[in-house]
């Protein structure tokens, strides 16, 4: 398990280090770049337009890879997710600017962006149900957390990274091409990924659906005619997970070095700093849903997102970075008390024989729902006046209190001997 586990968090650092590269690199230099002839506004919109492609892709690759995992085995879908994101992720570092290439460069990139969210929506159910199906049922949130750890490794690498350059180039220097460099690290990162999981074992679980011959012969219609209910309220109850840390890793961003004129450096030290923490917490998490319920951290983590944004928003606007940081770490300790828990409960609602199609679609819907749109809608939002942006608290928690009651039409998956707070097996 120890093996397994680490592989999974290894191969989703690296996949979340190709998304998050991206999103960074929208908040701080692709619309200049790519958009010149926009306002300084318009450009941002129109760069994180681009990082929402990749969200909206992400769906679709969870669609592409479901089937291949629900039908050929979760192991081929880690190697193939993984090529197609770091290749991308790679292009995306070697592309010329719209002063060389004109109009075909924020197309191409838009290309690139969506063949990033394609890799990456089949990344997650792959690496999740190499773990969840794994892993000894008493400890198996815990276990499949190990995935989910990944994405705060993934976030400390992409953004150590900028920070560095960030902090050690002139401005000029970056953006001609300091910027480059995580998308080109990329590269070395996928083939140490690729290398990594080449061991890896198929999953008892689609041993046993392949030996006995009752593998999904088109998981993707038995999703939608069985389980339609279920993938709707997944996505819904996972929608604030993605709104929420998205506004701070990426509209945050933009708007302390934006409107409160604020260094990148200590933009990026903040958000860090925080998201270290939330990745230290996961596994503790993931315990607490072994031993209470999944569902029950998942209700907590949701009612905290819906109280905390409005505290949130008026720490971030203090423009103190010590009271950013505070405001920050509230909103993902949060969003993680459910996020670490997602990879055990998805999985566990749906059945063995559309179990990858199924929790991937719910999980990636959410990021259309809520990632895809909030960085766009908060940096709306937050444009005009001299005061905090409410609206961007009112949006998030609005969010969050949708998300609330999709977890609240949901079931418990958690054992009735565990529940009953029996000890759980070692």
């Amino acid at each position: 398990m120890g093996r397994i586990a680490a592989a999974s968090l290894i191969g989703t650092a690296i996949e979340f280090f190709d998304f998050y590269v991206y999103g960074t690199a929208a908040a701080l230099v692709l619309g200049p770049l790519f958009f010149p002839g926009f306002s300084p506004l318009a450009g941002t919109l129109a760069a994180f337009g681009t990082f929402a492609v990749g969200f909206v892709a992400r769906p679709l690759g969870s669609v592409l890879f479901g089937h291949v995992g629900d039908r050929y085995g979760r192991r081929p879908v880690l190697f193939a997710s993984l090529l197609l994101t770091g290749c991308a992720t790679v292009a995306v570092g070697c592309l010329p600017t719209y002063a060389t290439l004109g109009i075909a460069a924020p197309v191409l990139l838009l290309l690139l962006r969506f063949l990033q969210g394609l890799g990456l929506g089949g990344e997650w159910g792959g690496a999740v149900l190499l773990t969840a199906e794994h892993a000894p049922e008493g400890r198996r949130a815990l276990w499949a957390s190990f995935p989910q750890i990944g994405p705060s490794v993934g976030f400390l690498l992409a953004n150590g990274v900028m920070l560095g350059l960030t902090a050690g180039l002139s401005d000029a220097e970056f953006r001609s091409w300091g910027w480059r460099v995580p998308f080109w690290a990329a590269g070395l990162l996928a083939a140490g990924g690729l290398l990594l999981r080449s061991s890896l074992a198929e999953t008892p679980q689609f041993e046993e659906l392949s030996a006995s011959g009752r593998r999904a012969g088109a998981p993707l219609t038995e999703v939608v005619r069985d389980h339609w209910r279920l993938v709707l309220l997944t996505a819904g109850a996972l929608a604030v997970g993605y709104a929420v840390f998205y506004a701070v890793s990426t509209w945050a961003l933009a708007y302390g070095t934006g409107r409160l004129g604020l260094s990148g450096p200590v933009m990026l030290g903040c958000v860090m700093a925080a998201v270290a923490v939330m990745g230290a917490a996961t596994p503790f998490a993931a315990l607490l849903a072994d031993r209470w319920g999944r569902r029950t951290l998942c209700l907590a983590g949701c009612a905290g997102c819906a109280l905390w944004m409005f505290p949130m928003v008026a720490l971030l606007h203090t423009a103190r970075p010590a009271l950013m940081f505070l405001g920050f770490l509230g909103a993902l300790l949060a969003f993680i008390t459910m996020f670490a828990v997602v990879s055990a409960y998805l999985p566990e609602l749906y059945e063995p024989r559309v179990r990858c199609t199924g929790a991937a679609v719910g999980y990636n819907l959410a990021g259309v729902l809520g990632g895809a749109l909030t960085p766009l809608a908060a940096t709306a939002l937050s444009e005009g006046g001299s005061g905090p942006p409410w609206g961007v608290a009112a949006y998030l928690t609005l969010v969050a209190l949708v998300s609330l009651g999709c977890f609240a039409l949901l079931p418990e998956t958690l054992p009735a001997r565990t529940a009953a707070k029996e000890p759980a097996p070692a």
